[in-house]
């Protein structure tokens, strides 16, 4: 009886799980200093959209995820399986939420609480391979080609599914402080379909018809914002009734890049929606989605709600050729900056915690103090 209560262990899940905890962190009141040099760097894989939570940092890799420290990039909490192979992982609402394969389909799904590293929840779904998570305040996203599910991420119950209509395929999906948007083509229709779906009860809000002229269409986000790149051109969709409010031409791509894969990252901030795009920030008014100011940047700027504090005004810090620069959101002047002595990489998305710039690409995260 011993030697099969010992074979049973070594085969369990429990036995497969390596799972640490730690005691919350706590963020210094301080800010980047005027130069600053990367103080670690970690590979990270699959890349989540969201890294930053409760004072950590998210790293991920083939079989699990840790929680590290901004400042030193040292390992505060991890959660691994080694029978298990991580399909993604995002941060948000205090857990972070990660999705693991151990038959043909992506099919346990695992909360942890960030600060601690304790297990939140825990349920079994039933998701394809090649699932992506994305999340915004109170919704995490389950999304695949052929469908969507969202999730309560503190709750761990199934709100809504959506899955596309008989001669229609899906495009593209997303979800943001505006909603759930998808796109998707019918074969009865040459335009392009854009629906908002309600982010808690998936009841629609709006749909509009794009017409592409046959350009590759994708979505730039749904924050504050709908935006639909379309080609060389984005257009600007209000999240209140789906009305066109503007269209921004986009520089050619250079020759050899995908506009399928062509990094394209949104977040809302205040009244307006940050927009990265081919090596250029946008910061769009809400109401007419008009740009406020734009400017060549390597990513995405933070969309943290520290104040500038020489004028107190709502600020972002941008990552540019060297330098992170701290810019107001209101006009885009430059309130402050943080020389950084080592080369950014294009295409990531900054955060800042206390005097820790942290910059995340879809293969590597990094601290910069």
């Amino acid at each position: 009886m011993a030697a099969v209560a010992v074979l049973l262990w070594r085969t369990s899940d429990a036995a497969a799980t390596s799972s640490t905890t730690t005691t919350a962190a706590t963020v210094p009141d301080e800010s980047p200093a005027a130069e600053v040099a990367e103080a670690w760097a970690a590979a990270t894989g699959p890349a989540p959209r969201r890294v930053v939570e409760s004072g950590r940092v998210l790293v991920t890799d083939r079989r699990g995820l840790a929680m590290v420290d901004a400042a030193s990039g040292e390992e505060a909490w991890h959660y691994r399986r080694d029978n298990a192979t991580l399909c993604d992982a995002t941060a948000v609402n205090g857990v972070v939420i990660a999705v693991f394969r151990t038959t043909s389909r992506c099919n346990e799904m695992v909360a942890l609480t960030a600060a601690t590293g304790v297990r939140a929840w825990y349920r079994n779904v039933r998701f394809r391979t090649d699932v992506d998570l994305a999340s915004t305040d109170r919704i995490l996203l389950a999304r695949s080609p052929t469908g969507v599910v969202t999730i309560d991420p503190t709750g761990n119950n199934t709100r809504w599914r959506y899955a596309p209509p008989g001669g229609c395929r899906l495009v593209d999906s997303d979800v943001g402080s505006s909603g759930v948007v998808v796109l998707q083509r019918c074969t009865d229709s040459v335009a392009l379909q854009v629906t908002l779906l309600d982010g808690f009860s998936g009841e629609p809000v709006w749909t509009r018809d794009v017409d592409t002229a046959g350009a590759t269409a994708r979505l730039a986000g749904v924050d504050r914002l709908v935006d639909v790149v379309v080609g060389d051109r984005v257009q600007v969709l209000s999240p209140t009734d789906g009305g066109l409010l503007t269209e921004l031409a986009l520089p050619a791509l250079d020759p050899g890049q995908d506009v399928r894969t062509e990094p394209l990252q949104q977040a809302g901030i205040g009244d307006a929606a940050l927009l990265w795009a081919r090596g250029t920030v946008y910061a769009l008014d809400q109401t007419t989605g008009l740009p406020r100011w734009s400017l060549p940047a390597l990513g995405l700027p933070s969309v943290g709600t520290d104040k500038a504090s020489a004028t107190g005004a709502l600020a972002v810090t941008v990552p540019e050729e060297g330098a992170f620069v701290v810019r107001s959101m209101a006009d885009g002047s430059e309130l402050g900056r943080s020389v950084a002595e080592d080369a950014v990489p294009p295409g990531g998305r900054v955060s800042v915690l206390g005097p820790v710039v942290v910059y995340a690409t879809a293969d590597e995260v990094s601290g910069h103090r």
